[in-house]
């Protein structure tokens, strides 16, 4: 077995890899650009090196500066964790040439599957069905165009080296085709360093279902089973889980060996996943083979017992599997929420920033549940704008699927992030939403849920009453500390009264309070109650009570006159004030927002790529206005209704923050 490892990567797969290294004895290696000086990864290794600049294509990509790294430091092993350089052919065969193991696939299986277009052809020639497209190479826009004519729209425009959502476009006519092509290919060059694209049938109403191969280098290969990742924005996954609730046993167990006979057909070793889109009649077609570690194969690990990284590494010590297909068996239910440095309330546009709070809930392995995040961050630690946006990846385990989404929705509840926006609130919003409870999903589940973009979630009536309930016993307890410390004279249960008006989500609801040493019984108007139990105290920014028994997690601020409270995805400022304030209050004027639509606002930090428009020009709805790189993304800007453009006030190369304007309109 190897005794030390370098991990060409970063982030928490990166760590990932450290911990199973760790736990087998070995050694592990870190590399780092000037970014990432104080990150996690970088603490977590026994070594660290210094590669350059923070730009991927000056330090994580370079091939030259990872081969001195391990010079320098003796690795006899690269694992490449994802993305980056883990399905770049010429680093393994750099790797080979050097005499030092790849923890992956031979090149030769990296050349065959790694290349999306390549491994179509061969796909196609071993009699998968694959998803109709035009595999060859193509020139340009207009060459784009005419291919997507005769394919037939809508198709998916996509980097032949990408990954990750990277470098992929949907368009539904010519015009997109085109701008989805130049868009793709620049992402390309710049995520990949290679900027080939092809182009495919994009298959409406699908389900994109994976499977988990392994296999080393005596002829074994097995499936772990799949994985359902059909929760995707911008083809990039938010939420999988395994094993798919659409699957039965027979298509489950035909898709395995199809992957497998892929697999040994190319020399495949290590482990691999086989994507495929799944329609409605379970007809599947391979879609491509990623000839790497998955970022979501954590719940594959929590549904065989099987540590993937671990066994990667066994493979390319030259170990044989240390089980059979027969000898995998699924147990329970995982579910996977990624957590994004993106905020949901802007269209989930990157943020970057100092994590001020990182407070991910308890990890815990237990015959009931289990709660695991695997992540590359730590609080006072800084999202950087050049790096993919993922914090961390939160994981429950359970015996059924509903019993893994119940420990999901309380452990998202529990983790704590504040100093920039994320997806949390989403996350927590897929898992209470009916048709993902259901199993009833798409690819196109968010943009068919969430059609005018996340805006928060509203509470029903059940759980309105439930976090009114916790508001007012918890105000008693902030009141009575308040007291306390002013010095009121007299006994200070007599300076809290029980008679409270709730306000939230544009309701008030009036409560009295009952209560004793145990806790608080809330009354409502209409003569039902909840009992509250809780031992918060003012200041804590997580309240974990009972509320008829039953647990509630929130998260929680104070404002003047009540508390910001967030579960489930809701964010409301919820104001708990005596009868006579809340009359008083109703007469106060609402604050209105100020007026910025006569501007074209930056709605991330990030680099201005391209001005598209100039000032005197007419410009219509829907119009490209500018594009700005945040997150190694191109985003385009359209204007949103008609309008002439005044000024011009930011030009390409500039960098700009959160709301800085970019032009202005008559």
């Amino acid at each position: 077995m190897f005794k030390k490892i370098l991990i060409a990567n970063r982030g928490e797969i990166a760590c990932r890899v450290i911990k199973s290294a760790r736990k087998m004895g070995i050694k592990t290696v870190a590399v780092y650009s000037d970014a990432d000086r104080h990150a996690l990864h970088v603490k977590m290794a026994d070594e660290a090196v210094h590669i350059g600049p923070p730009p991927a294509n000056q330090s994580y990509i370079v091939i030259d500066k990872i081969m001195d790294a391990i010079r320098r430091t003796g690795a006899e092993a690269v694992h490449p964790g994802y993305g980056f350089l883990s399905e770049n052919m010429k680093f393994a065969e750099a790797l080979e040439k050097e005499d030092v193991v790849f923890v992956g696939p031979p090149s030769p299986a990296i050349e065959a599957m790694g290349d999306k277009i390549t491994s179509k052809k061969i796909a196609m020639e071993a009699g998968v069905s694959t998803v109709p497209g035009y595999m060859g190479l193509i020139a340009d826009a207009e060459e784009a165009v005419k291919i997507s004519r005769e394919i037939g729209y809508p198709v998916m425009i996509k980097a032949s080296a990408g990954g990750g959502g990277k470098g992929m476009r949907i368009a539904w006519n010519d015009a997109e085709a085109a701008e989805g092509f130049q868009s793709s290919k620049n992402e390309a060059a710049s995520s990949f360093g290679d900027d080939r694209i092809f182009i495919e049938k994009f298959v409406t109403q699908p389900r994109h279902i994976e499977i988990q191969v392994l296999a080393d280098k005596h002829g074994n290969c097995v499936y772990l089973h799949e994985r359902e990742c059909s929760i995707q924005r911008r083809n990039q996954k938010v939420i999988e889980e395994a094993p798919s609730p659409f699957l039965d046993p027979e298509t489950r167990k035909a898709m395995g060996e199809q992957a497998c006979a892929l697999a040994k057909a190319v020399g495949y070793t290590s482990a691999g996943t086989v994507e495929f889109i799944v329609d409605g009649e379970k007809n599947f077609y391979f879609l491509e083979m990623n000839t790497r570690l998955q970022v979501e194969h954590p719940v594959t690990e929590l549904i065989t017992g099987v540590d993937l990284v671990e066994q990667m590494i066994r493979v390319a010590a030259g170990e044989k599997l240390p089980f059979a297909q027969k000898d995998l068996k699924i147990n329970g239910w995982a579910i996977e929420s990624r957590l994004y440095a993106e905020d949901p309330y802007r269209n989930f546009l990157p943020s970057i920033g100092r994590l001020t709070r990182y407070r991910p809930p308890v990890e815990a392995v237990g015959d009931k549940a289990i709660v695991r995040n695997d992540t590359g961050v730590y609080e006072g630690g800084e999202i950087s704008m050049y790096y993919d946006p993922m914090i961390a990846k939160l994981c429950t385990w359970a015996p059924n699927r509903a019993e893994a989404i119940e420990a999901m929705r309380v452990a998202l509840d529990a983790f704590e992030v504040e100093g920039i926006g994320h997806n949390l609130p989403f996350c927590s919003a897929v898992m209470d939403h009916p048709r993902f409870i259901e199993g009833a999903i798409t690819t196109a589940f968010i943009a068919e849920e969430f059609p005018e973009g996340f805006n928060g979630v509203v509470l029903g009536e059940g759980r309105l009453r439930m976090v009114a309930a916790a508001a007012a016993a918890m105000n008693r307890v902030a009141e009575i500390r308040r007291t306390r410390i002013t010095g009121r004279l007299g006994n200070h249960e007599r300076h809290v009264g029980d008679d409270w008006v709730v306000s939230l989500q544009g309701e008030e609801i009036a409560v009295k309070i009952d209560a004793d040493r145990e806790g608080a019984t809330v009354r409502f108007a209409d003569g039902t109650a909840h009992r509250v139990t809780s031992d918060w105290t003012p200041g804590q920014s997580l309240a974990r009570l009972e509320v008829d028994g039953a647990a509630v997690v929130l998260k929680v601020d104070k404002l003047p006159g009540g508390f910001r409270i967030r579960t489930r995805g809701a964010d409301l400022k919820v104001y708990v004030r005596t009868p006579r304030q809340a009359e008083l209050a109703r007469l106060m004027p609402e604050k209105l927002p100020p007026d910025t639509s006569k501007y074209l606002l930056c709605p991330m930090p990030g680099l201005v790529v391209k001005i598209s428009v100039e000032e005197g020009q007419e410009v219509q709805e829907g119009q490209a206005l500018a594009t700005v790189e945040a997150m190694k993304m191109e985003n385009i800007l359209r204007a949103e209704r008609k309008g002439v453009v005044k000024k011009i006030a930011a030009a390409p190369g500039a960098s700009l923050k959160v709301d800085d304007v970019i032009m202005e309109f008559e």
